[in-house]
């Protein structure tokens, strides 16, 4: 069946090499709340939607003791909700700094375009961190054909929604004719819970190539820019 779709994932797949934008603003809001996280806690989620990522990290025992110690009580919502509102405006003011589009991408979907392949893009960001994130990337060669943020199609992953809102807008089907890239295992998952290929990229974002594998991806790569050979492969 000819690949007739490609949907990206942004931080760690075609912008902001090493995922850092939402790590180094995770690592700012525990520790200006008095509880650091360590960079490999802040990326065991990474992926998901913010406000659930906040959660997660409150699934770890010792961040969640350290959280307990330092309150003199338990993990209550308004934590999370207190949390999630300090991240935003963390965010925004790092995003601009960590938009720089990889290296090959522009030139990646030009090739895309010529073999007759629509692009579309998910994220765990919300919907006006995305908007600025397009709108930088746009300037530097990389503009999706759509995008689509947990907000816009109801929830984010490893839930499937944001691929099919993408593949209603671009007019593609079956979903088999779609190809999932990310650099998460959230990726991997919200590409297989939608029935697409899943193709993970190990060098430049947030997972090893073993975890990416683990997860179920069909394919691993090191950049998107090694994705034409594996389209050849499905193509075939």
């Amino acid at each position: 069946m000819k690949i007739r779709a490609v949907i990206f994932d942004w931080a760690g797949t075609t912008v902001d090499r090493g995922s850092l934008a939402p790590v180094r603003t995770l690592e700012r809001v525990f520790a200006d709340a008095g509880v650091p996280i360590l960079e490999e806690e802040a990326r065991r989620d990474m992926g998901i939607a913010k406000r659930d990522h906040i959660a997660a990290l409150f699934s770890i025992p010792r961040v969640r003791e350290a959280w307990e110690t330092k309150q003199e009580r338990g993990v209550l919502p308004r934590d999370v909700d207190d949390l999630y509102e300090r991240f935003i405006p963390l965010q925004f003011s790092c995003l601009k700094e960590y938009s720089q589009v990889l290296p090959g991408v522009p030139e990646l979907t030009d090739e895309l375009r010529r073999r007759g392949i629509k692009i579309g893009s998910t994220t765990g960001y919300t919907r006006a961190m995305l908007d600025v994130l397009v709108e930088h990337a746009a300037g530097q060669g990389y503009a999706p054909d759509c995008s689509f943020s947990p907000e816009d199609a109801g929830a984010g992953r490893p839930h499937p929604f944001m691929i099919y809102a993408a593949a209603i807008k671009m007019q593609v089907y079956p979903m088999k004719a779609i190809v999932k890239v990310g650099d998460t295992v959230s990726d991997i998952q919200e590409g297989l819970n939608a029935g697409c290929w899943a193709v993970g990229v190990a060098a430049t974002g947030n997972s090893t190539r073993e975890v990416l594998q683990a997860a179920g991806a069909h394919y691993v790569v090191d950049s998107v820019t090694d994705l034409p050979m594996i389209l050849d492969l499905l193509d075939k």
